[in-house]
């Protein structure tokens, strides 16, 4: 069954690049691997998954450490207190949203003598049960973590509200591509959109996406 929904999953990216004009290996796929053990996600890697997500430190512990071959991705609210435990284990970080977390992984990444990639998490839905910057708010946040010489920002993050209708999602996959375009400059290079899950992976290549994070339809 996951070889099938993973082949599903390839087929529905690639239909929604070639329709958008975009080349599919611009789309990375990250599987959310929140609700399955580790024998799972070890039958994903075999098949040739090698980007996977979590959002929550303590329960992805054990995955996290007896799969070092493939790369993970730190997908939830992220406490400061626990970016210690991410920062050393976690090849990007896509839910910065807010200073004190910057300043926390300034903090840890000079103890690690390492940069840490990030993206900025944006709530362009602008619904409370969301975190992120709301989208005016972040051509001032990066000029302040422009100071911070060890973050790595590659992009931007969003989740876009559940509606049944996957094609009313589109237009907060464009505003988060918009934000992007207006805020890239030299230095600033912000190549990566996070953006569809699911319910909506294929609005969200059709509007700029290069990853989507995918759970349920791979996994059940």
């Amino acid at each position: 069954m996951l070889a099938k929904n993973y082949q599903k999953v390839l087929s529905a990216i690639d239909e929604a690049a070639h329709r958008s004009g975009r080349d599919p290996e611009m789309v990375k796929l990250v599987a959310v691997t929140k609700t399955v053990g580790i024998d799972e996600v070890r039958r994903a890697a075999a098949l040739g998954i090698c980007d996977f997500g979590e959002n929550r430190v303590q329960d992805a512990a054990a995955k996290v450490a007896s799969l070092t071959e493939v790369r993970w991705h730190f997908i939830g609210h992220l406490q400061t207190n626990k970016v210690k435990d991410v920062l050393p284990v976690y090849s990007l970080i896509h839910s910065l949203d807010r200073l004190a977390l910057a300043e926390a992984l300034q903090h840890c990444a000079e103890k690690f003598d390492r940069t840490v990639k990030v993206l900025i998490q944006v709530n362009v839905s602008g619904e409370k049960s969301k975190f992120g910057l709301e989208p005016g708010e972040l051509p001032g946040f990066l000029r302040k973590i422009s100071n911070f010489s060890l973050l790595n920002v590659r992009g931007l993050m969003t989740m876009a509200p559940f509606i049944e209708d996957p094609g009313e999602t589109r237009p907060y996959f464009r505003e988060l591509r918009r934000l992007r375009d207006e805020n890239a400059k030299p230095g600033v290079e912000l190549h990566e959109l996070s953006m569809g899950m699911t319910n909506d992976f294929t609005v969200a290549v059709e509007e700029g996406a290069t990853i989507v994070r995918i759970g349920s339809a791979l996994f059940g």
